[in-house]
């Protein structure tokens, strides 16, 4: 046993090396999202968190190559302190990240494997639980057996005190209207996606086939509602509410979708002159309408149905029968089950 613990202590470098190296990366997977775009922000001072973990994991990394043990521990031990807190959010909000948690249990490892019983509990016992998280020495300040539960309180109070964080986006408008919604019937699919979003790309290309014949069963009406997950979204938003105030019919809906989701994926368009163009060179026409008050009625929906990922696809039928489907493949099944028990009644 004691050769297995010289051993990870000698060699203790390289895995925290990796172990950041994949919390890097995370965090890029998290930001580009694969089959679910999460609503999950936060910024400590303005500065999203995502890049704070860049930059904590980047640090694990200069530490742990110039092998300074005392700034991987003193480090990993803020990074606890700061993930407790984050959990206690994702609690609280009923909001649960896998990227984020997966993030955690990275900075979990990589304090296990840089942990070093304390000397403190040789000398002294009745102090063990001041140094259960273990010590660090800072030679240059001449700072001996310093508690790294200070670090962890050190971190948990700063994010405490300067953390600001959503589990829902908004549009941030005022009054209310009407959302435009399509066909008649007792079913109602309202459809929540973001333009950047690359599996609600997916999804819409897919069903479109399948919502066009839910429409012309005369049993159905489709809402879309954008969720603003990107900062360029209420932008999108308002040029498809101008889109469909001038071309309401169902194939002219989709094409306006599309249109949008290749602007966004294909072009990376942001900016508003540039998207009026490619509107125009796509034959879009649009009327402009008061899309301050329809603004508001999104925010409602996207609350109401409690939406922190994209796509989203809720379905309802009566108060006591509502379907919730998250992700492409979960959105699918969810319409294919509707398709087949509407053809049985």
């Amino acid at each position: 046993m004691t050769k297995i613990i010289k051993g990870i202590e000698k060699h203790r470098n390289i895995p925290t090396i990796a172990l950041s190296g994949i919390g890097i990366g995370l965090i890029a997977y998290y930001d580009y999202c694969g089959s679910v775009c999460s609503y999950l922000k936060g910024d400590i001072l303005g500065i999203d968190l995502k890049w704070i973990g860049i930059a904590f994991m980047a640090a694990i990394i200069f530490f742990a190559i110039f092998k300074q043990d005392f700034g991987i521990r003193a480090f990993l031990s803020t990074g606890l302190g700061v993930e407790v807190y984050l959990y206690a959010f994702q609690i609280r909000n009923e909001v649960y990240c896998p990227f984020c948690l997966a993030f955690s249990i990275i900075i979990l490892l990589s304090f296990i494997i840089n942990y070093k019983v304390p000397s403190a509990w040789y000398h002294k016992r009745s102090r063990m639980w001041l140094y259960f998280l273990g010590e660090v020495d800072f030679p240059m300040f001449k700072i001996q057996k310093l508690p790294l539960l200070l670090f962890s309180l050190l971190g948990y109070l700063t994010i405490l005190l300067t953390f600001s964080g959503s589990v829902i986006p908004a549009y941030g408008q005022e009054s209310s209207h009407r959302v435009p919604t399509f066909g008649k019937g007792d079913y109602e699919i309202i459809m929540f996606t973001d333009y950047f979003c690359t599996p609600c790309r997916r999804i819409d290309i897919k069903a479109e086939h399948l919502l066009k014949e839910l429409l012309s069963s005369n049993k159905v009406k489709v809402t879309f509602i954008d969720v603003p997950f990107n900062k360029t979204t209420p932008l999108y938003a308002k040029y498809y509410l101008y889109a469909v105030n001038a071309d309401s019919k169902t194939d002219g809906v989709f094409k306006i979708r599309k249109v949008l989701f290749d602007a966004a994926q294909g072009k990376n368009i942001h900016k508003e002159d540039q998207l009026i163009d490619y509107l125009k060179k796509q034959n879009i026409s649009w009327k402009k309408m008061g899309e301050k008050v329809v603004f508001p009625m999104l925010n409602a929906a996207i609350i109401e149905n409690n939406i922190n990922a994209t796509p989203t696809c809720v379905i309802r039928h009566s108060a006591a029968d509502i379907k919730k489907f998250v992700g492409d493949a979960n959105i699918w099944k969810g319409l294919t089950e509707l398709k087949s028990q509407l053809i049985k009644n």
